[in-house]
């Protein structure tokens, strides 16, 4: 087991950090902000940049090496200073070692000047682990998505169009895997036309390999003690075009405005995405509040049921799970959500070689792998075998993370409508239950879980519906011991509001959505699987099934167990346009793709929603808004819904 690889730092009588790893200074110990705004912020005329955006406009910058944030931190200064009211600054930095949060608070205490943006970053700053990493700050305004890991490993699954570039690894002479030429050539394939460029540095070879990879350079003067640094700006061709199946579609209305159908927790995060970013959304609940079915439960688990293998899936939880738990930060501890750590129990040989695995291939400060002692004194009861331990997650409330993200001003709840289909008149979406009118709009996210199949346009989609049942168990005075979510076929959490909540059947076949005694049987037998001691310390014998409460609904799920996330295309049309796959798979035809132009979905994200969905409303977002995507780009074809149409073309001959 290893920990996440960070920062190993030393201090200066000056109280300056100083990387143990490279042997080299973070920032000039002579003037480090002065330095900062020099080199990358008027070497790529960054303030005339953010005063010439649109409104509603975006800058992206990249930058290589993270470190204390203080690049980060003048930027997003001067961009609160400079840019318009409603543009958004995405900021995408690259680091392998990033600081612990204590070494982060101290080396930005040296800058006072910056804590009004030092103070959110930091509040932000926790369950980064490695992989795609995003931190909403600014209240939507700032994005800023860490790359924790090695650059040539990260910066060829980035998917973006990145403006500014800034170049702040070590010393070329101490860090040369940072200033390499695969390296320049991954910056060059991200570079939007123009794109600016500055670093620090003035060697020959640094300057040459980025003239080679198609930078124009040239030497500045330096700041301070140094002579000169470079600056330029990407002069050579674009990236080359993916395919077309999972290209951005354009968009034939300019106008920011969409309807979201669906006020479960992938409905009021695809809401809260746009709405961060200025769009005018229209939520519509077929009920009459938002999280009335699957995210209506009482507690839900942020369960990470991870692959070894760094499967698509795996990317994917550990980027949600970080991303959820940012978000949780908003939320009251105790009564929304309680980061007590989740237990996974090694309920038999085949789950415990498993978790060795998966020991093995994390970070410690993600799992940790428990002998059975170990297990009880973390979850306060009697257990019948250690597990895993994943510190930093936790239960949550589900209709208070729906409504937090339901809260905005660019957000309206229409409550009580249920769309029975969709129409495409005059370039708008047209959301009908019958021959009523319900709303217009030139954009549609489809959210509602296996709903989503009743709509023409989505109805090939393959989602299927598995219905789940919780029971809700009164506390106990013996019972109020238990101090963690603990796991193996079911789940039981501490209990909140003095209730335990214990779940979840998995039934494949009953439409019917009434708890039935069976189930509440089937749970309190999944509870004695957990704990012999817990079952006895909620006097679970003496409970009658008929007599308890709890609540079912239905889970969505799709055949590879991956949400169904991003633009929907046109399937009849999809099959005549790339039917050449069929007969050779490894084709590219250039032709675009049918696009249901403004048509998105987000859903089948199981019984890991809550880690999945947040995160996923940041990938529609970023499909919609033409921004940088906020995890690889592997991950995100993964959950395209294109991905069944390729399939079944090219499994067709």
């Amino acid at each position: 087991m290893t920990d996440t690889p960070h920062a190993q730092l030393d201090w200066d009588a000056q109280g300056q950090p100083l990387s143990r790893q490279f042997d080299d200074v973070y920032f000039s110990r002579d003037d480090g902000l002065g330095e900062t705004r020099h080199v990358f912020l008027q070497g790529t005329a960054l303030a005339e940049r953010c005063s010439a955006l649109p409104a509603g406009g975006r800058l992206v910058i990249g930058e290589t090496g993270f470190g204390t944030g203080t690049n980060f931190l003048c930027a997003w200064q001067l961009f609160e200073q400079c840019a318009p009211a409603d543009a958004q600054l995405h900021f995408v930095s690259v680091e392998k070692y990033p600081l612990t949060l204590a070494d982060l608070q101290r080396a930005l205490a040296l800058w006072p000047e910056l804590q009004p943006w030092a103070a959110q970053l930091l509040e932000q700053y926790v369950a980064l682990h490695p992989g795609f990493q995003r931190l909403v700050l600014g209240g939507g305004r700032v994005i800023l998505s860490l790359l924790i890991g090695d650059a040539l490993e990260l910066l060829p699954q980035l998917d973006a169009q990145v403006d500014v570039w800034f170049l702040d690894g070590f010393s070329p002479v101490k860090n040369p895997d940072m200033w390499s030429p695969p390296l320049f050539q991954q910056l060059a394939r991200l570079s939007a036309p123009g794109a600016r460029l500055a670093t620090f540095a003035s060697t020959g070879f640094v300057r040459r390999a980025l003239v080679e990879a198609g930078f124009a350079m040239r030497r500045v003067p330096g700041h301070g003690k140094k002579w000169e640094n470079l600056n330029g700006h990407y002069a050579g061709p674009p990236a080359a075009p993916g395919k077309p199946w999972f290209a951005r579609p354009g968009h034939s209305s300019a106008r920011r405005e969409a309807l979201v159908i669906g006020a479960g927790l992938a409905g009021c995060a695809s809401a809260a995405s746009l709405a961060a970013r200025g769009w005018q959304v229209t939520l519509l609940e077929r009920h009459a509040e938002i999280a009335q079915e699957a995210s209506g439960n009482p507690q839900g688990v942020l369960y990470l049921k991870l692959s070894a293998h760094g499967t698509a899936l795996s990317q994917l939880i550990v980027s949600g799970f970080g991303h959820t738990r940012r978000l949780l930060q908003q939320l009251q501890q105790g009564r929304d959500w309680a980061a007590c750590g989740v237990l996974q129990l090694a309920f038999d040989t085949k789950e415990d070689e498993r978790q060795a695995r998966l020991a093995a291939a994390f970070p410690s400060d993600l799992l940790q792998r428990l002998e059975r002692s170990q297990a009880e004194a973390r979850a306060g009861i009697a257990l019948p075998a250690g597990g895993l331990f994943y510190p930093q997650a936790g239960w949550v409330h589900p209709p208070a993370l729906c409504q937090l993200l339901a809260d905005h001003p660019q957000i309206r709840l229409l409550p009580h409508r249920e769309v029975l289909q969709l129409q495409r008149v005059d370039g708008q979406w047209q959301a009908l239950d019958g021959t009523q009118l319900l709303a217009s709009a030139p954009v549609v996210v489809l959210a509602g879980a296996a709903e989503v199949q009743r709509f023409a346009q989505a109805a090939e989609l393959p989602l299927k519906r598995i219905r789940g049942q919780i029971t809700r168990l009164p506390q106990t005075a013996a019972s109020q011991a238990l101090a963690c979510v603990v796991c193996a076929e079911g789940y039981v959490a501490p209990p909140r509001d003095g209730e335990h909540t214990l779940g979840a059947s998995f039934d494949f076949h009953s439409d019917d959505l009434s708890p039935t005694a069976a189930e509440h049987a089937g749970n309190l037998e999944l509870l004695r699987e957990i704990s012999t001691d817990l079952a006895e310390r909620l006097h679970a014998d003496q409970l009658q099934p008929e007599q308890l409460q709890g609540r079912a609904a239905f889970r969505c799920t799709s055949p590879d167990y991956l949400p169904i996330v991003g633009p929907l295309a046109d399937s009849a049309a999809f099959a005549d346009t790339y039917a050449v796959l069929g007969k050779d798979a490894r084709q590219v035809p250039d032709t675009p793709c049918p696009w249901l132009d403004g048509l998105y979905v987000n859903s089948g994200h199981g019984s890991r929603g809550l880690i999945s969905a947040p995160l996923c409303g940041e990938l529609l977002a970023a499909w919609l808004n033409d921004e940088p995507l906020p995890l690889p780009r592997s991950v995100a074809e993964a959950c395209h819904p294109n991905r069944f149409a390729l399939r079944k073309l090219i499994r067709k001959h």
